[in-house]
């Protein structure tokens, strides 16, 4: 009897250590498989760039003009997890990703898997990254290769097990990672609106800040872009929608106006983390502005995400 139940409880784990390996397996894109049907395009390319916010972690803590596109890495995100050090990304070919692939660069972009096959940390916000367009991708990849090459390595994570095993990143891309959206516009929306949803919840990635989220790190898309407790643990990150605590005085216009100059329909201007990312909004062109405003207005009204205490 012993000896059945050694044998179950041997299968059992063995079973279950078979089956973690292959649900948390990395999944990449094939190097030679056709992707976006036109030619990529650095000057497509630096909008994404701004409207990703590359610039906000990847350059040089504290940099500011043509320094922010200087791709050193070297910002530090602290959270429960660890802390989190933004790697180089410039062109060089060691120290950054000059020695990239376009697919290479897709796989992180669109999977979170770096070169070597290993599951990226989503301090890189490629769960929401995941809903760009390849050819979005290749443009930004094609920007990125023109900016200047800098040398030198930003560091390593600082990070205590069980987080140091990246392979559990995979049932954890299984269980919060999706490339679906967030918010089901309605066939009647305006092409401003879905011109906006793809801004916000690709590219701009706004829910990873402004979205709270669950013990495991996972976003709570029941309250999307409702407002969370900062990342660091101090302070708030305001609730974008039209409920309670949100912004639903603001009209389109306030919101547009704010991205490009900083200022609230209240005279207050824009201050914390928000100043690199309201840079970054104001290199966009007007109507990626007014149609993230347009989305913003069209997202369903949400309670503040965070205690009302802090």
């Amino acid at each position: 009897m012993k000896k059945t139940l050694l044998t179950a409880a041997l299968v059992a784990v063995v079973g279950g250590g078979v089956a973690f390996w292959f649900l948390s397996a990395p999944t990449s894109l094939e190097a030679g498989v056709p992707d976006a049907k036109r030619e990529p395009s650095a000057e497509r390319g630096e909008q994404v760039f701004w409207a990703g916010g590359c610039a906000s972690c990847h350059a040089r803590p504290g940099a500011d003009g043509d320094a922010r596109l200087e791709l050193a890495g070297g910002v530090e995100l602290k959270s429960d997890f660890g802390t989190f050090v933004a790697p180089n990304i410039s062109p060089h070919p060691q120290d950054g990703i000059g020695g990239w692939s376009d697919t290479d660069f897709a796989n992180a972009m669109l999977h979170g898997v770096s070169p070597s096959g290993e599951h990226y940390y989503p301090a890189f916000p490629y769960p929401s990254y995941a809903r760009m367009s390849r050819a979005d991708v290749n443009d930004l990849f094609a920007f990125i290769q023109t900016l200047p090459v800098v040398e030198g390595d930003a560091g390593a994570h600082q990070l205590s097990f069980p987080f140091t095993v990246r392979r559990g990143i995979g049932l954890w891309k299984l269980a919060f990672m999706h490339e679906t959206p967030v918010v089901a516009l309605g066939d009647d929306a305006a092409e401003a609106e879905r011109r906006g949803q793809y801004l916000v919840e690709g590219a701009g990635h706004c829910g990873e800040c402004h979205t709270p989220r669950n013990f495991a790190g996972g976003q709570l898309y029941d309250q999307w872009l409702a407002g969370a407790v900062s990342a660091e643990g101090e302070g708030i990150v305001p609730n974008v929608t039209s409920g309670d605590g949100g912004i639903d005085s603001w009209s389109a216009g306030d919101i547009a106006y704010y991205l490009e100059s900083g200022f609230t329909p209240e005279f207050d201007s824009v201050g914390g983390a928000m100043v690199s990312v309201q840079k970054n909004m104001a290199q966009l062109s007007k109507d990626d502005r007014d149609a993230i405003a347009a989305y913003l207005k069209a997202v369903p009204g949400k309670s503040n995400g965070y205690p009302s205490s802090r």
